[in-house]
């Protein structure tokens, strides 16, 4: 007979390793790197809050990953710190509620559930702090703390380092790519134009020199990136702009391209929406306007010809979408889709203006573009 007595309920670090593939998404590589997002995540924090100007990823000789960052330290409840959450609070509890992710934060996670997890996930993992002019070390063994915080003796530096084994009796593989984690934290500099980013691969078969992720033209160095005839030419549009209606700021960036691809890229506090949502659906919404009515103003359209569709205004564009939301309004668990029906007015509108606005002052190039479409 089954009842209430078979129920087993499982608890944090129990329940994280009994089902891994819940908190991280696989147990293969995608989930593999979720473990380093989920620490990754916490240290980019520290630069977006202001209180630390760089992370550095290191894939080590051993096997470990090592992510530092130069902040101020997270508290240590042992040195009397009363901030929260505390090093171990932040390492074996999992919060009561998702991470809000909000504009001034990251969230690589699938859920936000932070440096928990990678620990509860870990054959070994050392935490390191500096702070408040003392060096504070402890040593994990799959998720539960070996003994407190010791003092290792004073310092004059600051930050948090965070060096983790991936368990070996999960994971198929412990080998992250670093050519998937390379994509992802250029992603990331694109995305946060005052982050500074590092990755080293000190692996045997690695490469020692570390490559170093900065981009301050923001979204504009990522359509320069992926196209370069809109790099050479110059002929990237781009604006950022703040709409408190959607409690949150957009930047957009876009470059004419000669290929019928369609390229959207968009991005919803600093994560990928592959599924896309309002954000999308208002750019391209406000590119149309803004299209159409440049062509009917300058007669590129005869009367009796019907508007440029969308789909073939998105055929010629290389475009970049990303929105900071103080709430953001996800459709799903996996935050690939993201609603709010505010974020779409507001995205609109601000590309109808600025995309119009920015061809009248380009009047051959437009035409030229308009011709393509027609």
């Amino acid at each position: 007979m089954y009842d209430a007595t078979r129920i087993q309920v499982l608890e944090g670090r129990e329940a994280i390793r009994k089902r891994p593939g819940m908190y991280v998404g696989s147990t293969g590589e995608r989930g593999l790197h979720q473990l380093v997002f989920e620490v990754v995540d916490r240290a980019v924090d520290e630069v977006l809050a202001g209180r630390a100007e760089s992370v550095d990823v290191t894939l080590t000789p051993g096997g470990s990953i090592r992510v530092t960052d130069d902040g101020p330290g997270v508290p240590v409840a042992a040195a009397g710190d009363t901030e929260t959450p505390s090093l171990e609070a932040l390492l074996t509890r999992m919060p009561a509620a998702t991470q809000s992710g909000g504009r001034h934060s990251v969230t690589m996670g699938l859920f936000g559930l932070g440096p928990s997890v990678t620990n509860a996930l870990s054959r070994h993992l050392t935490a390191e702090v500096r702070r408040n002019g003392m060096h504070w070390v402890q040593h994990y063994a799959r998720g539960e703390a070996i003994a407190p915080p010791t003092r290792k003796g004073p310092t004059t530096r600051t930050g948090t380092t965070i060096v983790f084994e991936p368990d070996a009796d999960i994971f198929s593989t412990v080998e992250c790519s670093f050519d998937v984690l390379a994509q992802r934290f250029s992603e990331l500099a694109f995305l946060n134009r005052n982050l500074t980013l590092s990755l080293t691969d000190r692996r045997p078969t690695g490469q020692a020199r570390p490559l170093r992720f900065h981009h301050p033209g923001g979204v504009r160095d990522l359509i320069a990136s992926l196209d370069a005839r809109a790099a050479a030419h110059a002929d990237i549009l781009g604006f950022e702009h703040e709409d408190p209606r959607m409690a949150g700021t957009m930047e957009v960036a876009l470059g004419w391209s000669d290929t019928a691809a369609a390229r959207v890229h968009s991005f919803a506090n600093s994560s990928p929406t592959p599924e896309g949502g309002t954000h999308v659906a208002g750019f391209r919404d406000g590119a149309t306007a803004a299209i159409n009515a440049f062509a009917r103003e300058r007669q590129l359209l005869e009367a009796a010809q019907p508007d440029i569709g969308a789909d073939r205004i998105i055929e010629c564009l290389t475009v970049a979408v990303s929105v900071k939301l103080d709430r953001p309004e996800f459709e799903g668990a996996t935050r690939g889709l993201l609603g709010g029906t505010a974020v779409h007015a507001c995205v609109q509108e601000a590309v109808r203006e600025h995309m119009g606005t920015w061809l009248a002052q380009h009047p051959k190039l437009a035409a030229a573009v308009i011709g393509r479409t027609t």
